[in-house]
């Protein structure tokens, strides 16, 4: 027995030895793990707030320590140049997922690095609108690695190891229990957490359940998609997608409005980031979008329309729009995916004997568009920057709106003299981020606060002015906005006067949201004029913006105009951007077999499907990520409701990524045309 206790003695006698050996020759390893591992943490911590998970330290770890093995590789005198270059690029990452998150209550793609490219004309926007002081906090990393190294070299460490590290046996020990780590971690996995990762689309949960690092592993692969994903699963999504359209109701339905415009104009404005909030804001009885306000009060105006843009924001939005159709799940399809084919407005009206255009103010390189639009859309002639309009005025990113619209409608009205009917887009442009050129901005919308004061001397109530908005973004946006809608009503009134409107409908739609944080609008909600500053939490008048407030705010104008048809109809039932086609095709006798919409005039229920896999239908608003919904009526949900919708909302996204990514409308036309062919045969 005695024997047996000296050997163990023994055995931890020597393996006390080695373990603090092994910690004194890795001082360089712990640090950089350790490091990582804490900045992934706090980037949790600060975004989607899994304080107590266990499963993403756990992944994070792997990642950091399989990617730390490497370094063993490299003589130890040179290896602080690996840990230090992989170090700052963690920080990077944190500090970027940081911004993004601020923004956008998401996580950024490495696919965006093909559109990289798009940021340069808004790069005022980055520095002015989304850097925070928090998301440099992840920078202590950096100056870690660098004081650990300074103390190591005074202490000769590196030589020191030098003498005792055998670097393949430690990198391969290191790489087998980064690979053990992550086998523990694939056993703690559910079936609904491999699906998610699969998809990509929901990041927020897949940061809260794999760490940042497993997300941007992933995301490199779910990146290189549009080149990979065709030579592998096509049966499959095929097959998915044949069943999806052979399953849904495909029965035509007619309602009051079928066929009501068929055989006149379609004129589209796209308005650049205006929100529906702003018809009914107004600074001391000044509105900020009156034209909108008296055509939407003229027409039909959809009240509760929201935009379905992912990263791609414009460009998304005319994608969805014109082809019913959601954007793609990684990168755009203007940059990744533009050489797909798709049944869109601009073609199914060409068909029908229109002519077909679209027009903007900024360069045609911008989201690609000079080639997506006629290539991929379908339009006869993009018209665009510095090729067709004289550069007279700028506002911002390009051409001013003013401007541009004086100048379209002599185009409009050739087009319209030559051809019998036309379908047009005009993008709009001056309402854009950072939306700090309001000194170019013919505008005088005063946003300050007039109220009523009590004089302390006399005693008499008397008017006075507190700064209120003057001076924010925010307010800079309600400015900015003004500008826009001015410009719209002058082109309503330039149109009118060419003739042009009278056998044109006119359709308004936001693009998207301002894309301002949801802190900008404390202001706008708490602010107390008589001290100039933002009302305290426990006033009683407080109004808390929270996540679901701040997301059903990001609603956008619709409005369907005509100027011998004035409806006076307000639409509250919700509507996404891909019920645009739908619901025009039934007005204006055009349909397309893909659509992922609906006619909104033609459904008892309506669901508004997010990129993110949230929905939003008139009862609730479900959160994903979250696993969450806010109830809007006083009805109850049911567990059933949330799960039908919840299982529609995945096979939606499913079956649109997979038209996109494997060209599935080009491959099932031509296996049509084959089927033909044999069949005359």
């Amino acid at each position: 027995m005695k024997k047996v206790v000296n050997q163990l003695r023994v055995l931890f006698g020597k393996a006390k030895i080695n373990s603090k050996s092994y910690m004194k020759t890795n001082v360089l390893f712990f640090t950089f793990v350790i490091t990582s591992l804490l900045n992934a943490s706090l980037l949790r911590f600060l975004t989607v707030k899994n304080y107590f998970d266990i499963k993403p330290v756990i992944a994070d770890l792997a990642v950091v320590v399989i990617v730390g093995a490497f370094g063993y590789f490299i003589k130890p005198k040179n290896q602080f140049k690996y840990y230090f270059a992989w170090s700052i690029f963690f920080t990077a990452l944190c500090i970027i997922n940081s911004m993004y998150y601020t923004n956008y209550l998401s996580f950024a793609s490495l696919s965006l690095l093909a559109t990289s490219l798009q940021v340069v004309d808004v790069g005022d926007a980055v520095v002015k609108n989304v850097m925070e002081l928090k998301d440099f906090c992840y920078l202590w990393q950096i100056l870690a690695m660098i004081l650990v190294n300074s103390s190591l070299k005074k202490k000769q460490y590196y030589d020191m190891v030098a003498k005792v590290e055998v670097g393949k046996i430690r990198a391969l020990n290191t790489l087998v229990f980064g690979l053990v780590l992550i086998g523990f971690f694939i056993s703690t996995l559910t079936s609904v957490d491999i699906s998610r990762l699969g998809k990509q689309w929901n990041r927020e949960f897949v940061v809260m359940k794999f760490g940042i690092f497993t997300y941007q592993v992933n995301d490199v692969i779910a990146s290189l998609k549009p080149q990979i994903s065709p030579l592998f699963g096509y049966d499959e999504k095929a097959r998915e997608f044949r069943e999806y359209y052979e399953n849904r109701d495909n029965t035509k339905k007619t309602n009051e409005y079928t066929d009501i415009f068929k055989g006149k104009n379609l004129l589209m404005i796209h308005a650049e980031s205006m929100m529906s909030y702003l018809l009914d804001t107004e600074f001391n009885g000044v509105q900020v979008a009156p034209n909108l306000k008296r055509l939407a009060s003229e027409g039909l105006y959809f009240s509760n329309f929201y935009a379905q843009e992912s990263v791609g924001t414009s460009s998304d939005s005319e994608f969805t729009l014109n082809t019913s159709l959601m954007p793609a799940t990684n990168g755009t399809v203007f940059v990744s995916y533009w050489d797909r084919e798709f049944v869109t407005i601009p073609k199914i009206l060409k068909e029908q004997g229109y002519y077909t255009f679209s027009m903007h103010g900024n360069k045609g390189s911008m989201w690609n568009r000079s080639v997506v639009h006629t290539k991929t859309f379908g339009y006869d002639k993009f018209y665009n920057y510095k090729e067709d309009f004289k550069i007279d005025e700028t506002i911002g990113l390009g051409l001013s709106d003013k401007s541009f619209f004086r100048q379209a409608v002599p185009k409009i009205k050739k087009i319209e003299e030559k051809h019998q009917n036309f379908y047009g887009t005009m993008i709009m442009l001056s309402n854009h981020t950072p939306f700090d050129d309001v000194e170019h901005l013919d505008t005088t919308l005063d946003v300050t606060m007039k109220y009523q004061k009590v004089n302390e001397e006399t005693g008499a109530t008397e008017e006075a002015f507190a700064p209120y908005m003057e001076g924010t973004i925010l307010g800079n946006y309600f400015k900015s906005a003004h500008y826009a809608d001015a410009a719209i009503g002058q082109f309503m009134d330039d149109l009118d006067k060419a003739g042009i409107l009278d056998n044109t409908v006119v359709v308004i739609y936001g693009d998207h949201d301002s894309k301002l944080k949801k802190s900008e609008y404390d202001r706008f909600y708490n602010y107390d004029p008589a001290t100039d500053s933002i009302k305290s939490k426990e006033d009683p008048t407080y109004k808390e913006v929270d996540f679901y407030q701040y997301e059903l705010n990001r609603k956008v104008p619709l409005i369907i105009w005509s100027k011998d048809k004035k409806f006076e109809k307000e639409v509250t039932e919700v509507m996404g951007m891909y019920d645009v086609l739908p619901t025009l095709g039934n007005m204006f006798g055009f349909y397309s077999p893909y659509q992922l919409g609906h006619d909104i005039f033609s459904v008892d229920e309506n669901i508004v499907v997010f990129p993110d896999g949230n929905w939003l239908t008139n009862k609730m608003y479900y959160n994903s990520q979250k696993e969450e919904g806010k109830p809007l009526t006083n009805e109850p949900v049911s567990v059933e409701y949330i799960q039908k919708y919840n299982e529609y909302t995945e096979k939606l996204l499913s079956v649109s990524d997979s038209i996109i990514v494997y060209d599935l409308i080009k491959k099932t036309n031509e296996t049509e045309k084959l089927l033909e062919q044999y069949q005359q045969n």
